[in-house]
């Protein structure tokens, strides 16, 4: 099934520009350089599935367009993928439905304890957004798409990379272990984390995920998860064919 992916945002946890930092990709103008906390929107037909609902999720979804939500998947509880779940409320309004929420048991006993109000009894009406949460614990149809959930590691902590067909969106990671490789085996796009070019203890630098990338072996390759480190207007590392920088808004179809 073909389906459109949207970046929604390319950035680290502080997102870029970093709040008082006036150094030269801060104060760029290039809007590569403007980066929002990560996540996807994919647009099937009609239907839409947002990976993960990050910090600034209200901000993107006015830029780039959320007519509908069907169902949010998750690849991790930290702050920057799940602190604009509140902004889904509008989809319960308008829809006349909760949202179907999909995530590792772990991801979900976070939102249980992130978002305590929506799960715990009073307060109805607008003030909670409605979910339905649903435990990913292999690969599962979702709104016409086959997804296989891939375990990498971000630190200690086990995340969820996700693969769509030939496409592959693996974040916040520093560790791809062994049979994650093979379930990737055969992407043809991938989105991958780069954060910056120093090494990092729980994400890849950029030199790192070009070591898995040329792995990997995608046709295709965009870096996202970017620090102020990462200047679109100059990269310190020249990219081999077939590798790119991303950056909010990108756009484009798996067939």
């Amino acid at each position: 099934m073909s389906f459109r992916v949207t970046m929604l945002g390319s950035g680290t946890s502080t997102g870029v520009p970093v709040i008082g930092c006036l150094c030269a990709v801060c104060t760029s103008d290039n809007p590569k350089n403007k980066r929002t906390r990560p996540g996807l929107k994919l647009e099937i037909g009609e239907r839409v599935l947002l990976v993960d609902t990050p910090t600034d999720l209200r901000v993107q979804a006015l830029r780039f367009g959320l007519p509908r939500l069907d169902a949010v998947l998750y690849t991790h509880a930290h702050a920057d993928h799940i602190f604009g779940l509140d902004d889904i409320r509008i989809f319960n309004f308008r829809q006349k439905a909760a949202i179907p929420c999909h995530g590792s048991v772990a991801t979900l006993a976070a939102l249980r304890r992130t978002f305590a109000y929506a799960f715990e009894p009073g307060q109805e009406g607008g003030g909670k957004p409605q979910l339905d949460l649903i435990p990913v614990v292999g690969p599962f149809e979702l709104l016409g798409l086959s997804i296989v959930p891939v375990p990498i590691w971000h630190g200690r902590m086990e995340v969820f990379g996700y693969r769509f067909g030939r496409f592959a969106y693996v974040t916040d990671c520093n560790v791809i272990p062994e049979e994650s490789f093979d379930l990737l085996d055969g992407v043809e796009i991938l989105i991958l984390d780069a954060l910056r070019y120093r090494p990092h203890p729980t994400h890849f630098s950029l030199e790192e995920a070009l070591a898995a990338a040329a792995r990997i072996g995608a046709r295709r390759t965009i870096f996202t998860h970017f620090s102020h480190d990462i200047d679109h207007d100059a990269p310190d590392i020249e990219l081999p064919a077939g590798v790119e920088l991303g950056y909010d808004g990108l756009v484009f179809d798996v067939g």
